[in-house]
């Protein structure tokens, strides 16, 4: 079994390159950050540039009016607080305990939450080894269709979840409470993301894009300029910039650090997904069963023509940075390519094939959404199906993939069964932050031991948040 990925001539859309976009964003926060520190001043401004919403309660239904609506810091504001996260930051966070929570959302307005303890593994039927999935929370989270789940990484504290009821509910997974709803959007939500543990991005059929402070939840800035219904967002690995595909046939490149768009070209069809490489060097764009693959300069690379059609894509790396691509699709499976290298992506031209390494088998009806997580230099996969299943995937023996064998097909590791709801959207974050509870039931706060973590804590404190609607 294997698809060919054809190597196009180098398309060169009218689009600036995310290249310089980059090159310019970095410069004026590492200038701007340098400035604030030598004053003394950077949980200050932090502060003083983030607009609080006016939280006056609607009586009818306890929701902020419709004054809280529309709030937004200037773009110069949202350059000062957006925040890009760093590897070495991710590794002191890293969950040591090997614990994961998965939530999945479905069209029967239910939220599932699991948590699986990767350590603890049971012998299976025929000798395997597969670990178990724990019901933390499951509960009817909106009035219609979940369509959109996302959770802070690391840590595991703020869940956020949209669907055609055009609100978004803010969860706190540490004391397991919700917070209220965001009514910013007038459309069904399509996309959320934590690009940073203190942001929020989300996008709705309404053809906006938002960007939310987790501190008080405060609209940064509200981004305009697509024609219609907005596909799927892509935020760049460094959170400067992020990209957009839409109804309207247009791929968007958003500048974050000044809250606008850069730049748009037209793609000739319409994209229903859109997603950066591990690296952030490269990026896909969906429509039906084609990939797309660009470069930062907007060089089309290769497109690989999947058999069935492509519901999601995600991609991984390995510990010699060779980039992976997930396809989920209407095939049952997902299936995992290799990609060339960014120097074999600079040949000239000639067509070449995108190995399979892998299958990720188990599903009996299309697969919908997968996302993935590292834990302890392990990269695992999560997938959810129309056949209402969830399950957890080790990449470990696909990652080590050396050309020389035929593709291997991978069974889960862990499966859970939500007796048919139709499962929608995932996501997965680890567990390592998650307040235990006492004997006495209480919430037991974390404690901070490392004083070199003065601006980590600091970034702790406004991540605490505030009640939406202003509860106690």
């Amino acid at each position: 079994m294997s698809h060919n990925g054809n190597r196009h001539p180098s398309k060169k859309p009218k689009l600036a390159g995310v290249e310089s976009v980059l090159g310019s964003a970095w410069s004026q926060t590492s200038t701007g950050k340098a400035a604030q520190k030598k004053a003394g001043l950077k949980k200050q401004l932090v502060r003083q540039n983030v607009e609080k919403p006016i939280r006056r309660k609607n009586p009818e239904d306890g929701r902020p009016s419709s004054k809280d609506k529309g709030q937004k810091a200037t773009t110069s504001k949202l350059s000062s607080v957006l925040k890009v996260p760093t590897k070495a930051k991710d590794s002191k966070m890293a969950n040591d305990g090997g614990r994961l929570l998965v939530v999945a959302g479905c069209y029967e307005k239910i939220l599932y939450g699991l948590e699986i303890d990767l350590q603890k593994r049971e012998k299976g039927d025929e000798g395997e080894e597969r670990a178990g999935f724990t019901p933390v929370f499951v509960f009817p989270a909106h009035i219609s269709c979940v369509k959109a789940v996302a959770a802070s990484r690391p840590s595991g504290k703020w869940l956020a979840s949209g669907g055609t009821d055009e609100s978004i509910k803010i969860w706190d997974l540490r004391r397991r409470k919700e917070l209220g709803s965001l009514q910013q959007h007038q459309g069904s939500v399509t996309h959320l993301s934590f690009p940073t543990r203190t942001h929020l991005l989300s996008a709705s059929e309404d053809g906006t894009i938002c960007v939310y402070h987790t501190r008080d939840w405060a609209v940064l800035a509200t981004l305009r300029g697509h024609k219609d219904r907005v596909n799927d967002v892509a935020v760049h690995p460094s959170a400067k910039v992020c990209l957009s595909v839409g109804k309207d046939r247009t791929l968007r490149m958003w500048d974050l650090m000044r809250g606008k768009g850069s730049a748009s070209v037209k793609l000739g069809k319409e994209g229903e997904g859109v997603r950066w490489t591990s690296s952030g060097a490269r990026f896909a764009v969906i429509s039906a069963s084609t990939l797309d693959i660009y470069s930062t300069k907007m060089a089309l690379l290769q497109t690989i023509h999947h058999p069935a059609r492509i519901q999601a894509i995600h991609f991984c790396r390995d510990q010699a940075d060779r980039e992976f691509a997930l396809i989920a699709a209407e095939d049952k499976l997902v299936t995992i390519y290799l990609l060339p290298s960014l120097a074999e992506d600079a040949g000239d031209g000639d067509e070449s094939s995108i190995p399979i390494v892998a299958t990720l088998n188990g599903h009996t009806n299309r697969v919908k959404a997968i996302d993935s997580i590292i834990i302890q230099k392990t990269t695992y996969v999560t997938s959810v199906s129309s056949d209402g299943r969830i399950h957890l995937y080790d990449l470990t023996d696909i990652l080590g993939w050396t050309g020389q064998s035929d593709p291997l097909s991978v069974d889960p590791m862990a499966v859970y069964d939500t007796k048919g709801s139709r499962l929608t959207c995932v996501t997965v974050t680890d567990c390592g932050d998650t307040e235990m509870a006492n004997s006495d039931g209480l919430p037991r706060k974390r404690k901070h031991t490392d004083e070199s973590e003065g601006d980590e804590e600091e970034e702790e404190e406004e991540e605490e948040g505030e009640d939406i609607d202003g509860d106690d």
